[in-house]
């Protein structure tokens, strides 16, 4: 019988890669915390409803890409495609929005679309989320792409570039609409086949087509910032001034209408210039009227997510791999220096010293020459004489300078000892 092997679409995250995951998560969470964001975790699978009332059925998402199936109890559902629709269904449910108040929300996990899988794009991907809940204020907008600007610049991004527009309210885009259903009308054969479906379903959605043709049509398409009331105007002029204000420079998109249509006045993204075609990293904007079409009290909103996979790829490109590299090595030979050597190992990994233990039960020789490939900072060695009188050898890497020393002393002078690590660190 032939291996196993993942799905199509999926990826195994090997540990060579996994220091970038774990970095991006842990400096996501350290911002986050700081403006007093919370972390929400919800099913990777709801309803199917859910998505068809919150995203729209007319998206590609809920049309083409979603994984849908009944299960045993005849029930429709679905992997979730994106976050916030469960975020919200969360918090409908729990009656976390009746006391008022702005609710600051985050959540990363996995998300599922069947599209065709390709570099930074796989049918099971990862998304981190921020969601800002309960506040119409032009200063939620900016606040949580300013959060998203500090995030990616903590990584170490650069030649990152803001695109930004306004898809205003329901009323501006019944306006616009029928603008664009006008324009596009003569051009209907030239169009790719997507977009003559969306031309009366959705035409918004031509705007966002990835054929380069109909990018071109869609350049003198009319623009919905024309169409915008004075409230969803002044609204945009807010968010722009803002921007300004904080130094983060933005270019106006007029193309830029996301995928979802939960959108609702600002949109924006977040790219890459060194990410090639797909050049996304993060994607967002406000959507004040979800939550009250899926059942809650009449909320405003906004929020992003940042696509984990690009953002991988990104760093990749940018700087080396987070390293596990051990404070020690435990080198160790004999039955009774191999037992204390575990004991040792413990001890140290207990009070915080990242610790590696030689297994192999090898000749002393090969054991260093591991050690020297670990990149430790120090090697503790346990042979019969150590194990009979309670010492350890420590030789530190850099200078090759061995001492002996009472396991005891070892492990009861704990700050001159990481101070001594740091010292060999740097």
């Amino acid at each position: 019988m032939g291996a196993i092997q993942a799905i199509r679409g999926t990826r195994d995250i090997l540990p060579e890669e996994i220091g970038y995951w774990q970095q991006v998560e842990t400096v996501a969470a350290q911002i986050l915390s700081r403006a007093l964001y919370q972390e929400i975790r919800t099913p990777i699978f709801e309803q199917t409803e859910l998505f068809e009332r919150g995203i729209g059925e007319a998206t590609d998402i809920v049309g083409k890409e979603m994984y849908t199936f009944r299960d045993r109890g005849d029930r429709s559902i679905t992997l979730r495609p994106e976050g916030t629709a469960g975020v919200v269904r969360s918090l409908i449910e729990h009656k976390l929005l009746t006391s008022g108040g702005v609710q600051r929300l985050w959540y990363k996990g996995s998300m599922f679309r069947y599209e065709r899988p390709q570099a930074g794009r796989q049918r099971q991907f990862h998304q981190i989320g921020v969601e800002l809940l309960g506040s119409a204020d032009p200063r939620a907008d900016v606040e949580v792409i300013a959060i998203a600007t500090d995030l990616l610049q903590a990584l170490g991004l650069k030649n990152l570039k803001l695109d930004l527009n306004s898809v205003g309210r329901g009323e501006d885009r019944i306006a616009h609409r029928e603008a664009l259903v006008n324009y596009f009308t003569p051009y209907k054969d030239e169009l790719d086949k997507d977009s003559q479906e969306r031309l009366h379903r959705n035409p918004l959605r031509i705007l966002d087509s990835k054929d380069e043709k109909t990018q071109a049509i869609a350049q003198n398409a009319p623009r919905i910032i024309d169409h915008l009331s004075n409230e969803s105007r002044r609204h945009f002029d807010r968010v722009q001034q803002l921007l300004t204000d904080l130094g983060i420079e933005y270019q106006i998109n007029h193309c830029l209408v996301r995928g979802l249509d939960y959108y609702t006045h600002t949109a924006f993204e977040i790219k890459s210039d060194d990410l090639g075609a797909q050049s996304t990293v993060c994607g967002g904007g406000r959507y004040d009227g979800l939550v009250a079409e899926l059942g809650g009290p009449d909320t405003p909103a906004v929020g992003w997510a940042i696509g984990m996979e690009r953002l991988i790829l990104l760093l990749q490109k940018l700087v080396s791999a987070p390293a596990l590299v051990p404070d020690f090595y435990v080198v160790s030979k004999g039955d009774s220096a191999e037992a204390q050597a575990l004991i040792l190992a413990q001890k140290l990994r207990s009070v915080g010293f990242r610790v590696e233990l030689d297994l192999s039960g090898s000749a002393f020789g090969k054991q260093f020459k591991r050690a020297d490939r670990s990149g430790a900072i120090a090697c503790l060695v346990l042979g019969d004489s150590e194990a009979q009188n309670n010492t350890v050898q420590l030789k530190w890497m850099a200078t090759q300078v061995q001492q002996a020393i009472a396991q005891s002393d070892l492990l009861s002078n704990l700050d001159n000892l990481k101070q001594e690590i740091e010292r060999h660190k740097n």
